[in-house]
Parts: C-alpha cells; structure tokens; sequence
C-alpha cells in the first residue's frame, strides 16, 4: 500500500511538472507569436512612415527642382537679352572711326537708291540711331526721312568692331531738271536728332553717277534694305 501511494504521488507530480512545462511553452510560443506580431506592425508602420517621408520629400524635392529649372530659364533668358540687346559701356559712333561706303542700286530702274554702308573700325562697341543726315552732290539741303520707312528709328544700334549697318537713299529721278552727282556728304545723327561732323562718301560699283528730282533716306537697319 505504501507502494502504490508513492508511486501515485510520483505520478501526480509528474504530471503536473509536464503540464506546467507545457503552459510555459504554450505562452512562450503565445508571447514569441505576440512579439513577432508587435515587431511585424511596428516594422510595417516604420516602412509606412519611411515611404510616406521618403515620398514626401521626393515631391518635395521635385518640387524645387521645377522652380529651379525656372529661375534658371528665366535668368538665362534675361542674360540672354541682355547681352544682345543692351548698349551699356558702348558710346556714340564718331564719323572717323567708321567707314562709309555707298553703291548705286538698281540704276534707272525702279526702285533706284543709293545703299549705303557704315563699319565700326574702331576697337570698341560703339552705337548708331535714327537715319543718316545726306546732303546729295552739291545740294545744301538735308534729306528727310522717307516716309515710307518702318518704326523704330529711335532706338540704338550697337555694332561691335567690325559690325555693320546699313541704310538707303532713295532716288525719285523724273527725267528733267534733274540734279546729277557721284558722291555725297553723311553725318550721323546724335539720340537728340543733332547731326555731328559730315563726311564725303564717294560711290563704289560700276555706275557711280546717280541723278534724281527728289529723295529721302531710311533709318539705319542690320539688315540690308531692298535686299532681292
């Protein structure tokens, strides 16, 4: 008897012990599970909140890179401007360091004109404006300005060394009582409308003899005038 209850508490303990053992394991493992659960969301949530800042400083940094393709476009393009249009540092073209050249055009046809030409010599930008003031042969009158001619006169045209304008004087010939002469006299015009010292310009080309009843001159362009 003694025997057998011995071994029935034996027993009884042993039992215990496993189930015991077995609850620990069990919230080991619930706990282990709870855990791994925990740190999954707080991995997800970590990801979540570092996609969500990643992205937002993504835009954030497009953002910017989009205004700062802006500014630059518009900074360049002001440079731009700037550089080809501005007169700052040039002064006014001085008559002796330039060099003024005239052909006779389209002899005795229609549209009949002197075209004339003025290079900067010299070694530093300078500015030409309005339109040349030409006395023809030996006519003391100044011609006027054609009428025909395009706006913008008043603005100024800056030729660095070696750049060139150009203008026109055209020639109404009637046929009688006609003027003749094969050089004529330019001087160039200040932003006030004052002409400078004149210079005599004789005709180049195969007919240097021009004659006319009336004429006019166009403002000075960078573009040859009557160029076909």
């Amino acid at each position: 008897m003694r025997t057998s209850r011995i071994r029935t508490v034996t027993l009884a303990a042993v039992t215990a012990a496993l189930a015991l053992g077995l609850t620990a394991c069990g919230g080991a493992d619930g706990g282990s599970k709870a855990a791994g659960s925990a740190a999954g969301s707080a991995q997800s949530g970590s990801a979540s909140d570092e996609g969500g800042k990643g992205g937002a400083e993504q835009a954030s940094g497009g953002g910017d890179a989009k205004e700062g393709a802006r500014s630059t476009a518009a900074s360049g393009g002001t440079g731009e401007a700037a550089g080809k249009g501005t007169t700052a540092g040039a002064g006014q073209c001085r008559g002796d360091e330039m060099l003024l050249t005239a052909v006779h055009r389209f002899a005795g046809q229609q549209g009949d004109h002197l075209l004339v030409t003025a290079s900067n010599k010299g070694s530093t930008p300078c500015w030409v404006t309005s339109y040349p003031a030409v006395k023809l042969g030996d006519a003391g009158a100044v011609l006027p300005h054609s009428k025909k001619d395009n706006p913008g006169g008043s603005k100024r045209l800056t030729l660095q060394p070696g750049g060139k304008v150009y203008s026109a004087v055209n020639l109404f010939d009637y046929g009688s009582k006609h003027h003749t002469a094969q050089s004529f006299a330019l001087a160039l015009r200040g932003t006030n409308g004052q002409s400078g010292p004149s210079y005599s310009v004789a005709l180049q080309g195969a007919k240097p003899q021009f004659s006319w009843n009336e004429a006019d001159v166009l403002n000075w362009n960078t573009e040859k005038p009557y160029n076909f």
